[in-house]
């Protein structure tokens, strides 16, 4: 019988195999070294890390450095949220993902923060460090000053977008630190990372990181951000009861891989964080305002020209002596909770069931004639115009206790409480304690800041 000669065959299938080497080495080089990093977010401890303090392309993860030198501007009257901003043709011209905004158009800048933070928009996060410093290149150097200040050692920054550039590198560790001083620095602005949708400014934009917002219990941010050369990153912030983590993920294949990484690391979390802890806040860092303004400087006085001390208002003329005189004394929040309890006891000792809603008290801390002040009871607002959402904060054995929490809670959390309704309501086992008359977003803004005060919460909704 004849045989054929394989020997052709053989080295065909070398070749073959040699070409496909070829083609699939030089792919898997150029997959993006990979990074995580898991902590306790109430305390800071380290639960969980990996090349965490390897240099990496950050990509859209430096959005939250743009958007934290923004809430600081902000919050330190530098610019407004409502403020104009006129678009640049750098800023215009930026690659997608982007919201398509053109040269010498004008928007406020709510809504260059809401498509920075949702759609992560790289010309909206270009547009707000021009807004800002005046150039990005200026931008940049105030996002590294900051980065210092906050502890980021291993982080630079060339650009407020994250579009990769030579030199423009973090590392896990230091976005996740960055992540937590969101949450704890401008609490009142976090709840922009787990908008699902969001206006920005008539085009309705959608968020990054929906499917895991949407389907891990807890979720509630940051950030993605993805380049070829960073691969899929992700810093993810969830909580569950008193229980908060933050996990980021460097370098992951794909959306999907790297989402069920980030609830791998997030379901660890929560499996070793204990259910209470020492709250550990980070201190925030210091203010790194414009360098060439009076924004931020301190101002000191010649010794001659120093205030020696500080004198009260004259009375106005013709008014009676019974109007109230309001002293910022340093005790000023402990008189006025003994005199809203003593309110309270007196409401329960005539037989008050608190089974209806109540509008607040004025809080009236002395006046001239008065030796024993009794609250004033004033309607400040009405559930219409969208106001149906509320909070609670508690089920307490008693309607004294009950008001007294609604009394301490809002002394401690003004900025969002000011106005809403206090209301107990009588429970089988209890009195439950409300803040009624917000609006929807308002009431998730005051739950996630109560939270990081750990202070039990939760939303209301309509009916």
């Amino acid at each position: 019988m004849k045989v054929r000669n394989r020997q052709p065959i053989r080295w065909g299938l070398i070749a073959l195999a040699a070409i496909w080497m070829l083609v699939i080495v030089p792919l898997s080089a150029m997959a993006a070294p990979y990074a995580e990093f898991l902590i306790d977010a109430r305390s800071g401890k380290v639960l969980k890390s990996e090349n965490a303090d390897t240099r990496l392309h950050p990509a859209s993860l430096t959005k939250m450095m743009t958007l934290y030198i923004v809430f600081e501007a902000v919050e330190n009257g530098e610019i407004s949220l409502d403020t104009e901003v006129t678009i640049s043709k750098h800023a215009a011209n930026e690659p997608p993902s982007k919201l398509g905004l053109r040269a010498g158009q004008k928007i406020r800048l709510r809504y260059l923060v809401r498509a920075a933070a949702v759609k992560s928009a790289n010309d909206a996060a270009t547009a707000l460090g021009e807004a800002i410093e005046g150039t990005e290149a200026r931008f940049a150097r105030r996002m590294n000053r900051t980065a210092r200040a906050m502890g980021m050692t291993r982080t630079t920054f060339k650009n407020a977008n994250g579009l990769t550039e030579a030199g423009h590198l973090s590392t896990a560790r230091d976005m996740t630190t960055l992540g937590r001083h969101l949450f704890y620095d401008y609490p009142e602005y976090y709840n922009l990372f787990s908008r699902i949708t969001a206006d920005a400014g008539g085009t309705v934009v959608r968020h990054t990181n929906r499917s895991l917002l949407q389907s891990y219990r807890g979720a509630d941010g940051i950030k993605t951000g993805y380049t070829r050369a960073a691969g899929f990153n992700l810093v993810a912030s969830a909580h569950r009861g008193n229980e908060h983590v933050i996990a980021t993920v460097f370098g992951g294949r794909s959306t999907p891989t790297r989402n069920a990484r980030i609830a791998e690391l997030l379901d660890l979390g929560f499996g070793q964080s204990p259910s209470r802890v020492a709250l550990n806040r980070p201190s925030p860092p210091a203010y790194m305002g414009k360098l060439n303004s009076g924004v931020g400087k301190t101002v000191r006085l010649a010794t001659a020209a120093a205030v020696k001390k500080s004198l009260r208002p004259q009375q106005r003329p013709g008014a009676g002596s019974s109007e109230p005189i309001l002293v910022a004394a340093k005790d000023d929040i402990e008189n006025a909770l003994r005199i809203a309890q003593a309110g309270d006891q007196a409401g329960d000792q005539a037989g008050d069931t608190g089974n209806t809603a109540e509008p607040p008290e004025d809080i009236v801390l002395a006046t001239a004639d008065e030796t024993e002040p009794e609250p004033q009871v004033v309607t400040r607002i009405s559930t219409s115009g969208g106001r149906h959402w509320g909070i609670n904060v508690g089920r307490y054995p008693s309607q004294y206790k009950a008001r007294s929490v609604l009394m301490k809670t809002a002394l401690n959390e003004m900025t969002t409480l000011d106005g809403s309704l206090r209301k107990v309501v009588q429970r089988s086992n209890g009195f439950d304690a409300n803040f009624m008359g917000l609006t929807r977003e308002t009431a998730d803004l005051a739950c996630r800041r109560l939270q990081a005060k750990q202070i039990t919460c939760f939303m209301i909704g309509p009916g």
